[in-house]
C-alpha cells in the first residue's frame, strides 16, 4: 500500500465522492473501506484525504439521519393507509406564470437523501431528485392554474383548485393527505395539515420538487418566447429586469394582471 501512488488514492476518493443520491448506501460502505484500508498510511497527503472521506461520511451519514427525521408523519400514519400522499404547490407570488401543484404518493420506507422543501435544494440537485421522484414514485399528478384564471378567480381559489386537481390526478386514489398548513377543501379524504409541511415531511417535499422543477421548466419555454422580461432567471417574479420591461414593454399573454397594476 506504500507504494500507491497518492494521485491514484485521490482518485479513488473522487470516484466514491461522484456517486448518486440513490447510491448512498454503496457510497457509505466504499467511505468505510476507503478509511480502513488507508487509515494507516502515514503520508501526509494521504491523511489529508483520510480527513476528507471522513468529514464526507459523517455529513451522509447527518443528511440521512435527517431524512429520516422528515419521514415521521410517514411512519406515524403508514400502519393505518395505504396510501400516502404529499401536496404542495409552487408560483402564488411570482408577476407572471402559473400556479403549479403536484401530489405525490412516495413508496413506504424510501429514503431519498437531500430531499428537502424545493426553496432549500439547488437546481441542478433539484433535476436530479425531480427524476428519482418521479421514476420511484406510486403515484404522481400535477395542478395548474394560467395566470388568466388566477386573475379572474383569485390565488387562493387557483391554489386550492390545482391541488385538488392534483390529488384527485393520482391513480391509486390516496386515502391520507398530508398538506402544507392548510387543508384542500371539497376532498372527502382525512388530511393532515403540517405547517411548514415541505421541510418536514418527504411527501410534501416530494411534491414540491416535482412542482417547482415542472412550474420553471414552463418558465424557461417563456422565457425562449419573451425574452425581453427574463423569466429564465426570475422565473416570473419581481427582478429589476422584469419589471422595467413591464414598464417600458408592456404586459404579455402570462402576465397576472391584478398582481401587476403597480407597474402599468
Amino acid at each position: 500500500m506504500g507504494q500507491e501512488k497518492i494521485g491514484d488514492i485521490k482518485s479513488k476518493l473522487a470516484s466514491i465522492n461522484s456517486m448518486k443520491i440513490m447510491e448512498y448506501k454503496e457510497k457509505l460502505e466504499a467511505l468505510g473501506g476507503f478509511l480502513a484500508e488507508y487509515s494507516s498510511d502515514e503520508r501526509t497527503g494521504v491523511q489529508n484525504l483520510i480527513k476528507q472521506a471522513d468529514k464526507t461520511k459523517a455529513s451522509l451519514e447527518k443528511e440521512l439521519q435527517r431524512v429520516e427525521e422528515m419521514m415521521y408523519f410517514e411512519k406515524k400514519y403508514e400502519d393505518d393507509y395505504s396510501y400516502i400522499c404529499g401536496v404542495d404547490e409552487v408560483g402564488r407570488g411570482p408577476l407572471a406564470g402559473p400556479i403549479v401543484t403536484a401530489a405525490v404518493i412516495l413508496p413506504k420506507g424510501l429514503v431519498i437523501p437531500y430531499l428537502n422543501d424545493s426553496k432549500q435544494v439547488p437546481e441542478k440537485r433539484r433535476e436530479e431528485l425531480y427524476d428519482i421522484i418521479i421514476s420511484n414514485a406510486v403515484a404522481y399528478a400535477i395542478g395548474m392554474r394560467t395566470a388568466e384564471y388566477i386573475d379572474d378567480k383569485g390565488i387562493s381559489d387557483a391554489d386550492m383548485s390545482s391541488m385538488r386537481d392534483s390529488v384527485m390526478g393520482l391513480s391509486p386514489a390516496p386515502d391520507l393527505i398530508l398538506v402544507d398548513a392548510f387543508k384542500i377543501p371539497g376532498i372527502d379524504i382525512k388530511q393532515v395539515g403540517i405547517v411548514k409541511g415541505d421541510a418536514k415531511s418527504v411527501s410534501i417535499a416530494a411534491a414540491s420538487i416535482v412542482a417547482k422543477v415542472t412550474r420553471d421548466r414552463m418558465m424557461d419555454e417563456y422565457d425562449a418566447k419573451y425574452p425581453e422580461y427574463g423569466f429564465k432567471s426570475n422565473k416570473g417574479y419581481g427582478s429589476a429586469k422584469h419589471l422595467e420591461a413591464i414598464q417600458t414593454v408592456g404586459p404579455c399573454e402570462i402576465h397576472r394582471r391584478s398582481f401587476i397594476t403597480k407597474y402599468i
